[in-house]
C-alpha cells in the first residue's frame, strides 16, 4: 500500500498502529489540502464519526474530490446509514453467510467485526470478504440474529441457516478495544506487504499494480517466475507489482491498476475483477469489453467480417440445423468451434460426416450456436502481440508433434505444445504484422494476441486473444526487457492522465 495515509480525529487514537504509512489528523487533512500532496494517495479514514456533515464525512468527501482513494467512501457511509441503503446486497450476503455457517460448528457469534475484509472470527472469512467487497470500509460491524419462522411459511428454518443478517454498520476505530485494535493493526500491516516486492526497493514506488493469477493453473498466460521477472523490472520504474488471487477481490481497491494473468471468461471471477477495476477507474488488462469481444468467437468473427479483415471461410450453425450444407461448402476436413472455448479447447477437426455429427452433437449439448470453419493446414501459426494498437512481439508457434494444433490436449489430461520461434518485428512479414494490428484495433487499446495463418492464398486472422501468453524467454526472447518496460508504461501512462 504505497502512499498510504491514515487519518484520525486525534493522533493518539492511532498509537496501536505502526507501519509504512503516514498519519495525520482529520482536521489537518480537511483544512490543508496541500499538506499531503503526493499523487496516488490511499486514505484510511479512522475518524470518530462518519455521520452526515461530520468532520469524518467531509474528510472522505474531500478525499474523493482530491483524487485520493479513501476508505470509507461517502457513498459507503450513506449506504450503511439504514437498512434500505444496503438491502439490495442482503440476498448475496446471506447466501455467503450460510455457506460459512455450514462449516462453523457451535458457539455462533452475535456480531462480527470485519477489518479491511478480514473477519475477527476466521470461520467467517468468506462472508467477510464479500461484505467488504460490497462496502469498503476500515471496520465493519455485522450484527447477526437468530433465524425465525417466516410469517408466510410455518415450516421451520433450515438448520443450515441458524443466523440471519440483522444489521451492517460502520464501526469507528476509536471504539474498538485494545485487542480489536491490535487485530486491525495486524491486518493493515499484512496488506501493506507485497509478495514479489524486493525488501529494499531501489526506487520509491509511485504506483502499484495487482496481478490476478492462479498459481495452480495448469496453463496460465504467464508463469509465476515470469511475473516475478516483470516485478523486478517494474520496480526499477517506480512501480510495485503484487500478486492477488480470486479470494482477494475485496483488496482490489488498494491498488492502482489490474493485470489479469488467468484464463479469462465472462462466466468466472476474472470478469468480475475486470468489472470492479473498471468501476474503480483503474487501468485494467483485460478490460471487461475486451473479454466480451474476444472470448466469444461468433462475435469476433462477425466483427472481423464487418471490418473486411480476412478470416478462414466460416459459417455459424444453429442447433437443430442440418450440417450437410456446411460440409458441402467447406469440405472435409473442417474445423468445429464452440463460441467460448480458449487455448485450443473446444476446437475439433472433423474428417468425415460421422465425425461431424458426433462433434457437433456434443457441442450443441452446451451451446445454441457452433462455428464451422475451413481447415487451413500449416506447420505453424503466427502470433502477433499488440499493445495499445502497436505491435509488441512476433512469434511462430509450431504445431504440436503429430497434431494439427499448437497445443494437443490429450485424453489423459496432459497438454503437449509445439516449439516456438520469436523474431524481431522488422523481420516478420509486414502483411502479417499489419493485419494483426488492424484486427486488434477493432477490439480496444489493451494487450491482445492475434493468431494468424499464412497460406499461398494470403494471410488470415484465426483468433484474437484478450490475455495472450507472455512468458520470460519466449515472447520476450528478442526484445527482452523492452517488452516489460512497454507493458509497465501502458499502465503508468494511463495513471498519469
Amino acid at each position: 500500500m504505497s502512499n498510504s495515509l491514515i487519518i484520525a480525529d486525534e493522533l493518539g487514537d492511532l498509537e496501536a498502529l505502526a507501519g509504512p504509512y503516514q498519519m495525520m489528523s482529520t482536521r489537518d487533512y480537511v483544512s490543508r489540502p496541500a499538506v499531503f500532496g503526493a499523487r496516488n494517495v490511499r486514505v484510511v479514514n479512522l475518524s470518530r464519526s462518519y455521520g452526515y456533515q461530520s468532520l469524518g464525512y467531509y474528510a472522505s468527501l474531500l478525499a474523493e474530490a482530491r483524487g485520493h482513494r479513501v476508505l470509507p467512501a461517502v457513498e459507503t457511509a450513506l449506504d450503511l446509514t439504514n437498512r434500505d441503503g444496503y438491502a439490495h446486497a442482503l440476498p448475496e450476503l446471506q447466501a455467503a453467510l450460510e455457506r460459512d455457517l455450514a462449516k462453523a460448528g457451535a458457539e455462533l457469534p452475535a456480531e462480527l467485526n470485519i477489518y479491511l475484509g478480514d473477519a475477527d472470527d476466521p470461520r467467517f472469512s468468506g462472508f467477510a470478504r464479500l461484505v467488504f467487497d460490497w462496502f469498503r470500509a476500515p471496520v465493519l460491524a455485522v450484527t447477526l440474529a437468530l433465524a425465525t419462522k417466516s410469517r408466510n411459511n410455518a415450516a421451520d428454518v433450515a438448520e443450515s441457516a441458524p443466523l440471519t443478517i440483522a444489521r451492517i454498520s460502520l464501526r469507528t476505530f476509536a471504539r474498538l478495544n485494545e485487542a480489536q485494535k491490535a487485530q486491525f493493526a495486524t491486518v493493515l500491516a499484512a496488506q501493506s506487504k507485497g509478495v514479489w516486492r524486493s525488501p529494499k526497493p531501489r526506487t520509491q514506488a509511485r504506483y502499484s499494480i495487482a496481478v490476478l493469477h492462479d498459481p495452480q493453473e495448469a496453463m496460465p498466460p504467464s508463469s509465476v517466475s515470469t511475473l516475478k521477472h516483470w516485478a523486478r523490472i517494474a520496480e526499477r520504474l517506480g512501480v510495485e507489482v503484487e500478486p492477488i488471487q480470486r479470494r482477494d477481490v475485496a483488496r482490489l481497491a488498494q491498488f492502482d491498476a489490474l493485470f489479469i494473468r488467468e484464463t479469462t471468461s465472462i462466466r468466472n471471477h476474472t470478469y468480475r475483477f475486470a468489472q470492479r477495476a473498471r468501476a474503480e477507474g483503474m487501468p485494467v488488462i483485460d478490460d471487461p469489453v475486451s473479454m466480451i469481444r474476444c472470448t466469444n468467437k461468433i462475435y469476433l468473427w462477425e466483427r472481423l467480417q464487418q471490418a473486411g479483415v480476412a478470416t478462414p471461410l466460416t459459417r455459424v450453425v444453429r442447433k437443430g440445423a442440418s450440417m450437410e450444407p456446411v460440409a458441402q461448402e467447406l469440405g472435409f476436413p473442417l474445423v468445429l468451434k464452440v463460441p467460448d472455448g480458449s487455448f485450443s479447447r473446444g476446437v475439433r477437426k472433423a474428417a468425415n460426416a460421422q465425425e461431424l455429427k458426433e462433434i457437433s452433437d456434443s457441442f450443441f449439448a452446451d451451446s445454441a450456436l457452433v462455428l464451422a470453419q475451413q481447415y487451413l493446414p500449416t506447420s505453424f501459426d503466427w502470433r502477433v502481440g499488440v499493445l495499445d494498437g502497436e505491435p509488441l512481439y512476433v512469434c511462430q508457434y509450431r504445431m504440436a508433434r503429430n497434431h494439427w494444433q499448437i497445443v494437443n490436449h490429450r485424453p489423459d489430461g496432459k497438454a503437449v505444445e509445439g516449439g516456438f520461434k520469436t523474431m524481431a518485428l522488422a523481420e516478420a512479414p509486414p502483411e502479417v504484422v499489419d493485419l494483426a494490428v488492424r484486427a486488434s484495433r477493432l477490439i480496444g487499446d489493451g494487450l491482445y494476441g492475434v493468431d494468424l495463418k499464412q497460406t499461398d492464398e494470403g494471410v488470415v486472422v484465426i483468433e484474437i486473444n484478450d490475455n495472450p501468453n507472455l512468458d520470460h524467454g519466449i515472447e520476450d526472447a528478442v526484445s527482452r526487457d523492452e517488452l516489460w518496460t512497454r507493458l509497465t508504461g501502458w499502465f503508468t501512462s494511463r495513471l498519469r492522465r
